[in-house]
């Protein structure tokens, strides 16, 4: 079988970083959505006080809405953030709190991905020789990639997905992300008691690297452009009394709109059997970073790769026997996947 292949470019690093770094902690999110506010500095040495301000402002407000940010059992420095959403504490006690405490792993432990640190840094740690971190040319050039703008969407979409893990503990095995096609979000619970989790568009990116699944264009997941991506069925949504769970991760993929609803769009036709070996391996991809979208997909397509690729070609066969008429667009963009 073939794997997905991460290309070797930077924005690739970023994005292991933030899909499949050790989640101990939600402190990485903290630090990746402060340096994206910090890339329009003009000094490439952030000093530990200048970081802890929105550092610590990000980990409050998560903290406002979700109170499991670590998995042990205390945190001083969480403690700390408690107190100043509870107005016990003063912002410039925070910041000093923060300072003492809230880089005490995060810093080393940011570059680690798999149990190994990556090739290229963003940062450097001179805690002891400047008293903060240098910025690299690295992070300046991921600062000028065209995705750059979709990372803030997509960090806090796995802040999400992560917060939602944590929260729903040992019945993690449970857990099933479904997705709400009038909100564009996905879901976890019940219709009755269900818990919003994040953008569907912003979780799906990530994999796709801001490119149409079918055409390789590029795509977007801010609202305020031009090619604000479509969520779009692999498996046309026409067969939902035909193939089983058609509304699920599993079938999920971003698309441009020439693709899904333009003049020669994908519409009720079923995507070509190369682009299902692109489904399932983007499904194998989402399957090897961690919860609780792995989980989901899990239990909606089989729980070893065989039963995965038999569910497929099932409801593969399915929607070519209900529709006939197959579609596959031209290549537009680079082929990133």
């Amino acid at each position: 079988m073939e794997f997905y292949e991460v290309e070797p470019t930077l924005d690739n690093y970023w994005r292991a970083i933030i899909l499949f770094g050790r989640n101990v902690a939600s402190y990485k999110f903290a630090l990746a959505k402060s340096l994206y506010e910090l890339n329009a500095v003009s000094n490439d040495l952030v000093k530990m006080e200048k970081l802890a301000e929105p550092f610590s402002r990000h980990l409050c407000e998560h903290l406002k809405l979700e109170s499991k940010q670590i998995t042990s059992k205390s945190s001083k420095f969480l403690s700390a953030c408690n107190n100043f959403n509870a107005d016990k504490l003063s912002h410039d006690e925070l910041i000093k709190q923060t300072v003492k405490l809230g880089f005490a792993n995060v810093i080393d432990a940011f570059h680690v991905v798999n149990n190994g640190e990556i090739k290229h840094r963003f940062f450097i740690d001179e805690r002891k020789q400047n008293g903060g971190i240098r910025i690299t040319d690295n992070f300046f050039k991921l600062a000028e990639h065209e995705q750059f703008t979709n990372f803030e969407h997509e960090t806090e979409a796995r802040w999400k997905l992560v917060e939602q893990g944590w929260k729903m503990g040992v019945a993690r095995n449970l857990i099933t992300v479904e997705y709400d096609q009038e909100l564009k979000t996905l879901f976890t619970g019940t219709k009755e008691r269900r818990v919003d989790i994040t953008s569907c568009r912003d979780s799906l990116n990530g994999y796709q690297k801001g490119r149409c699944f079918y055409c390789y264009s590029s795509i977007s997941v801010s609202r305020k452009t031009d090619n604000l991506a479509d969520v779009d069925h692999f498996l046309p949504w026409t067969l939902k009394n035909h193939v089983p769970n058609i509304n699920a991760v599993w079938n999920l993929v971003l698309a441009c709109k020439d693709c899904n609803r333009g003049e020669n769009g994908k519409f009720a036709r079923v995507p070509t059997i190369k682009l299902l070996g692109r489904l399932h391996k983007r499904n194998e991809y989402f399957i090897s970073s961690h919860l609780p979208l792995r989980e989901t997909l899990i239990q909606q397509t089989g729980n070893n790769e065989t039963r995965r690729k038999q569910f497929l070609q099932q409801s593969y066969s399915i929607a070519k026997a209900t529709l006939i008429h197959e579609w596959q667009p031209e290549i537009k963009g680079i082929i990133t996947f």
